[in-house]
């Protein structure tokens, strides 16, 4: 498999547990784990696949790593990249913007030529809004380890499964309408 890239706040210890998890969940690929506050325009264009994860905060905006990198992010050259987004929320005390971060993740790495991947039901949550669905999916994997624990692990390996068949497969649309 090609060079993986996984992007985190690790100013946020659940993210960062998450991403840990991810890795590992891909098992004998290569993974080089990136905090996001310390990354630059040309990490993002060194790999070939991309994988960005944030939690949600407040009432939907993304966290101030996430915040302060996004010139950088909208300035790379990341045409024909594949990107995978996960992020954290809280449908019950924040249903109104749940999870909307990896949203505004999506739609900036496909403004800039990326193709997300990685989409996922929206089946077993339960939330008002989201600016993380399009077109009745999730923009990527989503985790509510507040109030849904017990499914955390089961919904990383089936996203992990999902997105490495989606890295390696030649016959994906670069179609990222869904997110616009």
């Amino acid at each position: 498999m090609k060079k993986i890239g996984l992007f985190y706040g690790s100013s946020t210890a659940k993210t960062a547990a998450v991403a840990q998890k991810i890795k590992d969940a891909f098992h004998d690929v290569q993974i080089d784990i990136i905090p996001v506050e310390n990354s630059g325009e040309s990490d993002f264009e060194t790999y070939d696949y991309i994988i960005a994860g944030s939690s949600t905060w407040f009432d939907g905006e993304l966290p101030t790593y996430w915040d302060e990198i996004m010139p950088i992010v909208t300035s790379a050259d990341l045409k024909g990249k594949k990107v995978a987004v996960f992020g954290l929320g809280d449908q019950v005390k924040y249903p109104d913007n749940f999870v909307d971060a990896i949203g505004y993740l999506a739609e900036a790495f496909a403004e800039r030529g990326a193709i997300v991947i990685g989409q996922t039901s929206t089946e077993g949550y339960h939330f008002n809004q989201s600016q993380a669905v399009k077109k009745g999916k999730f923009v990527g994997l989503v985790l509510d380890i507040e109030n849904q624990p017990e499914k955390t692990d089961e919904r990383i390996k089936h996203w992990v499964d999902q997105v490495k068949h989606e890295f390696e497969s030649e016959s994906l649309s670069t179609d990222n309408s869904f997110n616009c």
